[in-house]
């Protein structure tokens, strides 16, 4: 079950700001030569960088947001409670497969798409959030830098099933507001 944004329409999406290319303007335009893209490529396949530290930085920050998020009692539409969350969870999907933890990158696209269409955060949402940051945290902890196979699977699809089956049981709440 690996259904797009949990079969909601996206609440929020991504800003992309396309800055002025400075370093391209200073030494022009051309290509790399095979060389070195073959070394880039050995090296990114082949890197020895711990990316634990990092990680952990990320879910420290998105525990405290869902510590802050929850600290509030109530059901909140906050974006920058959101966006405290959210955040991290995307530098962990973006950083995940390079560093050799895909399953990090798989359970973080997941949470990622639920962020994207939650109408608020209220306590069944902050114990979704809280079940994918332990997810995430047994990963890095564990140093799971594989697909986690069935397991990762299981894990994954159990996360998924959590998501849907909050969504079904307030499909009407969502029905009502369109």
């Amino acid at each position: 079950m690996d259904i797009k944004h949990y079969n909601q329409k996206p609440k929020r999406k991504a800003k992309f700001f396309n800055p002025p290319n400075t370093l391209k303007a200073k030494a022009g335009s051309g290509g790399l030569s095979e060389a070195i893209l073959d070394r880039s490529q050995d090296l990114l396949e082949n890197h020895t960088v711990d990316f634990a530290p990092l990680a952990e930085i990320y879910i420290s920050q998105m525990r405290d947001g869902i510590t802050a998020a929850a600290a509030l009692g109530k059901a909140t539409d906050s974006e920058e409670a959101i966006e405290k969350i959210l955040m991290p969870c995307v530098q962990l999907k973006a950083n995940g497969t390079m560093f050799h933890y895909p399953l990090v990158t798989r359970i973080a696209d997941r949470f990622v798409q639920f962020m994207e269409v939650v109408e608020r955060l209220d306590e069944e949402t902050i114990d979704i959030s809280n079940a994918f940051l332990t997810a995430l945290t047994i990963v890095i902890s564990g140093k799971i830098k594989t697909d986690g196979a069935k397991h990762g699977e299981a894990l994954v699809e159990e996360l998924n099933r959590a998501c849907m089956r909050y969504f079904e049981k307030h499909k009407l709440d969502i029905e009502k507001k369109k």
